[in-house]
């Protein structure tokens, strides 16, 4: 791994993001390395607070709305893209969700754990809540802390290292355009072409979950209302 690619795609949530990007740009990085913000059709408020945040970090800010009239979700977009730029600079990709906060030292930690164990496809952080204790999509996790897990579980794209290892391995292009998420499939694949996940309770990052979909809250208070929208509206597709 010559140089790493931080990425961070958004749709709105802006003080989560801007806390999110305040974060990275405070991490301490001994590999060369880029930091890119795909904005997903936000509101033209939240659009221009990130051309601000850009403009005063000096992070690279793409707005999706140049590249496809495609409605948000657009992940699938925004890996098919970053794993070209990886594949052509020999680089990992690390992506770092709206809705999660890193320590300056994890994503060089997870650098460094890619690099130490072999066959990695993806290096995950665990995800904690603010109290520290290890919380959704990790909870498999609790009583695991301080370790590294070689994990068979998907890891989810929250904080994740995607290595070139997999990006040589399995090319974007296949994944299904009928989804909207793709950590569970990407992780199936690491696996099936003979990589590893690894899970480092030892780096964990802090999670909000769901500040990124805001939607996503009637999970816990309206579930009903949110399996209605999943189903009818063909929302959240994994």
């Amino acid at each position: 791994m010559k140089e790493l690619h931080i990425i961070t795609p958004v749709k709105d949530s802006i003080e989560s993001t801007l806390l999110t990007i305040e974060a990275i740009m405070a991490s301490q990085l001994s590999i060369a390395h880029t930091y890119t913000v795909y904005n997903d059709f936000s509101t033209p408020e939240n659009a221009a607070r990130l051309e601000e945040a850009a403009k005063h970090y000096g992070f690279r800010l793409v707005n999706l709305s140049d590249l496809t009239s495609h409605p948000s979700p657009n992940y699938l977009l925004v890996l098919q893209t970053v794993q070209r730029e990886a594949l052509a600079a020999d680089a990992g990709v690390c992506i770092v969700e709206s809705d999660v906060i890193v320590r300056p030292d994890t994503l060089q930690g997870l650098v460094d754990g890619a690099t130490a164990h072999e066959q990695c496809g993806i290096a995950a952080s665990v995800t904690v809540d603010d109290n520290g204790d290890i919380n959704y999509p990790y909870l498999y996790a609790k009583g695991m802390e301080n370790r590294v897990v070689d994990t068979k579980r998907h890891c989810s794209f929250c904080c994740s290292l995607l290595t070139p290892a997999l990006l040589r391995a399995y090319a974007f292009t296949e994944l299904n355009p009928e989804k909207n998420w793709f950590d569970v499939t990407i992780s199936h694949e690491s696996l099936k072409h003979g990589l590893h996940n690894y899970l480092f309770t030892s780096l964990p990052v802090i999670h909000r979950p769901h500040q990124s979909r805001p939607w996503k809250q009637l999970k816990y208070k309206n579930p009903l209302k949110y399996y209605w929208l999943k189903f009818t509206k063909g929302l959240d597709k994994i």
